[in-house]
Formats: structure tokens, sequence, C-alpha cells
């Protein structure tokens, strides 16, 4: 059970796949599924007997997913009737079991043998139970099970990958809407500064009834103004932070957990924006809309964000 070098590029956290591999009259099915999570969240089902290979199965998972919930389920079959092993003392004590409680309640329906057979430990495959106290046995069944699993983690990682890449391309394509609109702030804080002068003086003028005002006062008030109200740092960041998401949609391994850090940055400094900007004019509501449009970007990237591994 090897595991592969990682290819650069994030993964989906959501895939399944499925792989069989028969060999010597007996068949093996693994059947792999994930979803996101916040860790590695690692389910297995097998038939009785195979508890032997859990701590392999488990290992090679771990060399090839970080992250998100994955049921791993492992099929076992045999040709021919040979391949059926009724337990009797088991299929026995369901009967008895039956046949109390019929006459108990007094019903008249007979037992269903088909149901009976779907009973756990009535049923079971050779090699999967007592059999495999034979070192030969675990042996062969155990390459068995790794080149099934094998197969079955490369095909999940291809499609874990292909997944990946669509999130990238429509994580790509957020991200320079976000860029965009940040530009246009830029743009618009420029025309910033005298829309605070003209309010200013327009405040004052009604507040003092015509009482002459020191222009150069003025322009120091509207300056300070201005500057609590500036917003270039948070604009600086915001690029930033673009260009530090980007990078990591380029790279490779667990990614997932990086990208929601970088995303409550983003988040803190499209809210920052949004309490420094006043309803000064057209360019204030302006600045106010496109904050608000930010906003709604980020939360769309943490959408897409939560199923990267």
């Amino acid at each position: 059970m090897k595991a592969t070098m990682a290819t650069v590029g994030i993964h989906s956290m959501t895939g399944f796949a499925q792989a069989r591999v028969e060999r010597d009259g007996a068949a093996l099915r693994i059947n792999l599924r994930s979803v996101n999570h916040r860790f590695l969240d690692l389910h297995l089902r097998m038939p009785d007997g195979f508890e032997v290979f859990e701590s392999r199965i488990r290992q090679a998972v771990k060399d090839r997913i970080r992250r998100g919930h994955v049921d791993v389920n492992v099929y076992y079959e045999t040709a021919g009737a040979a391949g059926i092993e009724v337990n009797r003392e088991v299929a026995e004590a369901y009967m008895k079991a039956v046949e109390k409680l019929r006459r108990e309640f007094d019903v008249k329906t007979e037992p269903d043998l088909i149901a009976l057979f779907r009973l756990p430990g009535v049923v079971a495959a050779p090699g999967a139970a007592s059999d495999l106290q034979s070192e030969e046995v675990q042996e062969k069944l155990g390459a068995l099970v790794g080149e099934c699993l094998e197969q079955a983690l490369t095909r999940l990682e291809t499609m874990r990958r292909s997944e990946g890449q669509s999130l990238n391309n429509e994580m790509q394509r957020i991200l320079d809407q976000i860029a965009s609109r940040t530009k246009e702030v830029e743009g618009l804080v420029e025309g910033v500064r005298p829309a605070f002068a003209r309010r200013l003086a327009e405040r004052l003028q009604n507040l003092l009834s015509g009482v002459q005002i020191d222009p150069a006062r003025l322009a120091q008030e509207a300056a300070l103004l201005a500057e609590r109200a500036d917003v270039s740092e948070e604009l600086a960041r915001l690029h930033s932070h673009v260009e530090q998401f980007q990078k990591l949609l380029a790279g490779a391994g667990e990614t997932g957990k990086k990208l929601d850090f970088l995303l409550q940055e983003m988040q803190r400094e499209a809210n920052t924006l949004l309490s420094k900007t006043p309803g000064v004019e057209s360019e204030g509501l302006a600045i106010t809309s496109l904050a608000l449009e930010i906003k709604s970007d980020i939360e769309k990237l943490r959408e897409q964000a939560q199923n990267v591994e």
C-alpha cells in the first residue's frame, strides 16, 4: 500500500471511487466516498475477519488524504456455491428465538429464510473469518486488499483533483472580481477628500449662520476628518490577501485551513472598509456599495473553500 506524491493544485474533499480485483476464484471490491470535514474522519466497514487489515487500510488512506469524512466499504466474494458458508449454530439460535416469539405472541407466519441469511453472523465467506487465522491466507488476501485499495485511492484522488480544478476556476473568478472592485474603490477614494471639505463647509455655514470661517482651519478639519476615514491600508491589505489566496490555490497539500484563515482576514478588512466609509455625496455611496459587493464575494469564496482539502 504505497503512497504517491501529491499533485500540485488544490483537491476537493468531495469524491467517489470504486475498484474491484479478482484472483483465484475470489473477488474484492472497495468503495470510497468522501465529503468535506474539518479533519480526516475515517469510517471503515469490512466483512468479519478483515479486522486484521484495518490498521494497514487506515494508514494507506492517511498517506493519500489529509482532510475529509471518508467512508471505506470493503466487500469480499467467492465464486460458486462453495463460496457460501452457513454458521449453523448462529442460524439455529435465531430460529429458536423466532419460534419462541411465535408461540408467545401466537404468530402464524412462517420464518423468512432469506431474511435469516441477512442477519449478522449467519452467512460468512471462506477466508474471511476462521480461515484468516492462516498466515498464508492473510498474506494472499492482504496483497489483494493492498492492490484493490491502491486502485480505489488513485481513482478517488483523480476525481478529487478534477473537482478541485473546478473549485479553483470558480474561486479565481471571484478573486478577480474582488481585485477589480478594490481597484475601483481606490479610484473613488481620491475624490472623497474634496467632498469632505464641501460637506464640512456646508454644515458649518448652516450652524454659524453666515459667520466668517477661516479657510485654513476649514481645510485642516476636513483633512483630519478624511484621515480618520482613510482606507488605503485596508485596500492595500485586500490586494495582498488576494495575491496570497492565488498562491495558495497554485500550491499543494493541506490548503483548506490556510484559505479559511485568509478569508477571515479578508472579511475583517471589508468590514473596516464599510465602517470607515461615510455617506459623503456620490463617492461615499459608491464605495459603500462596492464594499458590500466585496463582502458578498468573500462569502462566496468561503462557501467554495469549505470543500478544499
